[in-house]
């Protein structure tokens, strides 16, 4: 899930790459029943120039959600602005977006756990693009791990990114927009158990839950292993794992003019999981057919049925 918080601070062509294990990309699987009703549509859903003047800035920009929605912005004509760790494959990314788009890409190497960084990403920023319209904050880590393995320095390693990383962000950018009486749109990364709580997640789900209490409204982002792919996928209603391309457009969406109205609202985007997994007798979806007419049966021998 992912939040957004409007401030107004002074006023089919093959599988989709979209799990990473390690080094290795798995390819999400669409082969359940039910897929077939709830296809992904892969095209951009906002008219061409919708974001024409406007300037974007997204962290963990150059790879997986953030390269997607950094490639969807700038082909709607945002000048967007990218930032992360690795220059390298941040400086590739921008290239090589800009030479689809036609539209410049810049990038700037930044660890968003480091305050002092932040501050200097951020006046770069804005020399170079001036004062964003749009800000999206998407750098993450995280790992799975039993709680009680846990070291100090892992959980401050994942909190420093998702929440620290957020906060210092999101404040830089805020009294920069003070200062300069303008309004921007936030967007922030985050997932469903930052509301319901998770084992062997614990240090991102805490870190999460408090993106989401800083910006106030999510919206959803997988974070897989790999090796319970199929799992994951059976529990998902709509039989499929989300898209980059879906989660793209709904960010543009919610950045967007078209958008001006929604503040403070919690955007599900998860393919119905979280309400399936909320259900306490959801399991019983296991139980064949057969089983039930055994235990159709046994109900109507009940006295009293």
């Amino acid at each position: 899930m992912a939040p957004l918080g409007r401030f107004f601070l002074a006023p089919g062509l093959g599988p989709q790459r979209f799990f990473s294990y390690g080094t290795k990309i798995l390819y999400q699987n669409s082969n359940t029943f039910q897929s077939k009703f709830f296809p992904s549509v892969q095209k951009v859903m906002l008219p061409p120039n919708s974001f024409q003047g406007k300037v974007a800035f997204i962290t963990g920009g150059g790879t997986g959600l953030g390269r997607g929605m950094t490639s969807l912005l700038s082909s709607l004509g945002a000048h967007c602005v990218i930032a992360s760790r690795k220059f390298d494959v941040l400086k590739a990314t921008a290239e090589q977006i800009s030479s689809q788009t036609g539209n410049k890409v810049h990038a700037i190497q930044c660890d968003v756990r480091d305050p002092d960084m932040v501050q200097n990403t951020v006046s770069e920023l804005i020399r170079l693009a001036g004062h964003p319209d749009i800000v999206i904050n998407n750098a993450a880590g995280n790992f799975i791990s039993p709680t009680e393995r846990l070291s100090p320095n892992a959980w401050k390693t994942i909190t420093d990114i998702v929440l620290n990383g957020t906060a210092f962000v999101t404040l830089e950018i805020g009294k920069q927009l003070i200062r300069a009486q303008k309004g921007a749109a936030f967007l922030a990364i985050t997932t469903i158990y930052a509301g319901t709580g998770s084992g062997f997640v614990v240090p991102s789900a805490s870190a999460k839950a408090g993106v989401e209490a800083l910006n106030k409204v999510p919206f959803s982002r997988l974070d897989p292993t790999g090796a319970f792919e199929k799992e994951m996928v059976n529990r998902i209603p709509c039989g499929r794992l989300g898209t980059v391309e879906e989660l793209a457009n709904l960010a543009a969406f919610l950045c967007s003019d078209y958008a001006s109205w929604i503040n403070g609202a919690i955007i599900r985007f998860d393919g119905g999981e979280e309400v399936f997994i909320s259900g306490e007798f959801n399991s019983l979806r296991k139980v064949t057919e057969e089983q039930w007419d055994t235990i159709e049966g046994l109900i109507r021998k009940t006295k009293g049925s």
